[in-house]
């Protein structure tokens, strides 16, 4: 079946997207252009992109490019797909069922709460039942794809807010099924199977989620690790792409979202350790797609329309804003949710979503709404979901102007952890694996320690045991001022992310310039940016093992254990330089130096190696001085001679090169090319 579904999903996303791009030429290579220039033009100003491509969509839109184009519009579809892939990939089964109550809890409240009231308050305005019944159920539904998609960038995924809000997203995916029924059936004059109607379309739906549970748990490893075998990347990208629109074609095969498939498929390999890979692999198709899809809900903008009718549509956002924002802030304080996550929650809900559209269509369809009702809803969730992202990043300011940012430091402070009192201890960023470990040491030690983590599932484990663990993102100020970071002895970066890492120590720079950092690295890739961001002290991984696996060595050989220690210290004194510069294979290879392929481009850019350089007759540098090929200047260093099958380090460099030489360089990919050019061509 799953083939099945692959032939079909495959062959008509090349099919669709071929269709839209034959004869469509001019347009495309347009809307790429316009896009690229928004795009670039809003964040050099700081605005998000999504407003950039929404405008694309309106001048696209005003100029007649990909005018009714329905490939494009199922192509950007595709992207919600990988979207919510991607999301599902975040969450693993205990995640979600310990958000169950979020889920179907506060989502349902949600959902049912905005129908009845938004019923009632468009009924005010002259509409009849039915038609108040479907605009409440359109505007209830809140845009997965713009609340996704700043999340992700700004990092609120895993707050208690962002949680919050992808619990109620979930389920309004799931209401819109029983939507996509009821809608069709309400146009006709028998209702009498409308029940039965809902009760198959819930059954079916369990029926595929349980499907998609049992394919993605024991069938999808095994594909992944086989694939995983073959080391080939094209391969691993195309399974990935193959298994997230394989996932949404079932589910909409059987009547149900696409989205939602692809989220049980991306849950489902969340588990796995793939995980990773997997959303890697996905993130640019998914980001050009999200692109295409907010291009396309920009298309759909009458600007004639919304001239007309702007006061209107002001006021049905001013509207939508209080009623969905109110709704969300209560439930959720009925749930025991603080009131600044339970608002700020709201403020990201309170938009007009995508499925909106597609019941707006679908209403317009079987003759439910009139053609101006469907476009003052397409001009309202255009405009509300064009004014999400700022609203979103005035959230904080909001919550300061309610009072309510008082509450933050109470929910991130451990219980146990008394501001007043503590000072010298440390503070650990990250406290997985490595993380634990140090505190392990530490506590025998006596010396105090505060710990910052993401992880909810860690920071819960973690405090019922009674360890100071604190739950927030450590680049902010109020995650920082809770640790008392800045009565600290010393602080450890434990991440291996070189971007993570750095809005860390930004963070600290500002609010804490002169405590101790100690940072954790995979390698020394980025030691001398670390350094010059101020970094008191870093520990490469793979260097640290090299030292490690060396001792071991010199000691089973015989060497006396003084003297192995000497060595050992005397190279981290001198920042690893005898472990800096190796000989290198293909970039193959590189995976055994512990980088992915995905990354070895970049790796090869910023480590040293060492690389061999015979010098024939005819060689520019023979009968030359190593001072006199000024190597310095390229930043290339001779660690070596070889000369009569006799190897003479650190070579003087008054001494003459002769014919058959080999020289051992050691430096920057580039320059070591460059240099072994200069040497043999005596080109620059």
């Amino acid at each position: 079946m799953q083939q099945n579904f692959a032939g079909f999903i495959s062959d008509r996303v090349v099919t669709v997207f071929m269709t839209a791009i034959h004869g469509h030429f001019t347009d495309v290579v347009a809307l790429l252009l316009c896009a690229v220039i928004l795009v670039w033009s809003f964040k050099r100003v700081g605005l998000p992109p999504i407003l950039a491509y929404l405008l694309t969509g309106l001048v696209a839109a005003g100029y007649g490019l990909m005018d009714n184009s329905h490939e494009i519009h199922l192509i950007a579809e595709v992207g919600i797909v990988f979207l919510l892939f991607s999301l599902g990939l975040e969450f693993s089964i205990p995640k979600l069922m310990a958000m169950r109550s979020v889920v179907f809890g506060l989502g349902s409240t949600q959902v049912l709460l905005s129908i009845l009231i938004g019923t009632f308050l468009v009924s005010l305005f002259g509409f009849g039942w039915s038609e108040s019944l479907i605009i409440a159920c359109i505007v209830s539904l809140s845009s997965t794809a713009v609340v996704v998609k700043i999340m992700k960038e700004s990092g609120m995924l895993n707050l208690r807010k962002g949680q919050l809000s992808i619990g109620v997203l979930l389920f309004q995916d799931i209401a819109v099924v029983p939507m996509l029924i009821v809608f069709p059936l309400m146009a006709s004059t028998d209702n009498q199977f409308l029940v039965g109607a809902l009760v198959l379309a819930l059954a079916k739906g369990a029926f595929v989620c349980l499907l998609l549970w049992a394919i993605g748990k024991w069938i999808l490893p095994k594909v992944f690790n086989e694939v995983a075998l073959a080391r080939t990347d094209e391969l691993f990208v195309l399974t990935t792409l193959v298994v997230a629109l394989c996932a949404g074609a079932l589910t909409y095969a059987f009547g149900l979202s696409m989205a939602l498939g692809a989220f049980l498929a991306g849950m489902m390999l969340g588990e796995s350790q793939y995980r990773h890979q997997l959303e890697a692999e996905i993130r640019p198709f998914r980001d050009i797609l999200m692109g295409l899809f907010f291009v396309t809900v920009g298309m759909q903008l009458d600007v004639a329309y919304v001239i007309s009718a702007f006061g209107y549509i002001v006021a049905a956002m001013a509207v939508l804003l209080l009623v969905k924002v109110t709704i969300v802030y209560f439930s959720a304080q009925m749930m025991g949710e603080r009131k600044r996550d339970a608002l700020a929650s709201g403020i990201m809900l309170w938009q007009m979503g995508e499925f909106g559209f597609v019941l707006v269509a679908l209403a317009g369809q079987h003759h439910l709404l009139t053609p101006d009702t469907a476009s003052f809803l397409i001009a309202l969730g255009v405009l509300s979901m064009a004014f999400t992202p700022y609203l979103m990043s005035e959230t904080d300011r909001l919550l300061k102007l309610f009072k309510l940012d008082g509450e933050h430091k109470s929910d991130f402070t451990y219980a146990g952890f008394k501001d007043d009192t503590v000072k010298d201890h440390v503070v650990i960023f990250g406290y997985a694996r490595v993380g634990q470990t140090i505190a392990r040491f530490l506590k025998p030690e006596a010396i105090p320690y505060v710990a910052i983590e993401r992880n909810p599932i860690i920071v819960q484990e973690a405090q019922t045991a009674g360890e100071p663990v604190i739950f927030g993102h450590a680049g902010q100020k109020a995650i920082l001022k809770s640790a008392c970071v800045n009565k600290a002895r010393l602080v450890i970066v434990t991440m291996d992310d070189f971007e993570q890492s750095q809005i860390v120590i930004d963070a600290l720079k500002h609010y804490a310039p002169e405590v101790k950092i100690l940072v954790r690295m995979q390698d020394d890739t980025h030691l001398e940016d670390l350094k010059q961001l101020g970094v008191t002290e870093v520990v490469p991984e793979s260097l640290e093992a090299s030292l490690m696996l060396v001792s071991h060595v010199l000691y089973m050989s015989g060497v006396p254990m003084r003297r192995i220690f000497k060595r050992v210290s005397k190279e981290r004194q001198n920042r690893y330089e005898y472990l800096h510069g190796f000989f290198t294979g293909s970039s193959d290879e590189m995976s055994e130096y512990g980088h992915s392929h995905s990354s070895s481009s970049f790796v090869t850019d910023r480590l040293e190696y060492l690389h061999a350089v015979a010098l024939p007759e005819d060689a520019y540098a023979v009968e030359k001085t190593i001072s006199q090929l000024q190597l310095v200047r390229q930043k290339v260093v001779v660690k070596a001679l070889r000369r009569d099958g006799t190897e003479i380090p650190m070579p003087d460099e008054d001494i003459i090169l002769q014919a058959s030489d080999v020289l051992l360089l050691k430096g920057k990919p580039r320059r070591v090319e460059r240099a072994e050019q200069f040497i043999l061509d005596g080109l620059p």
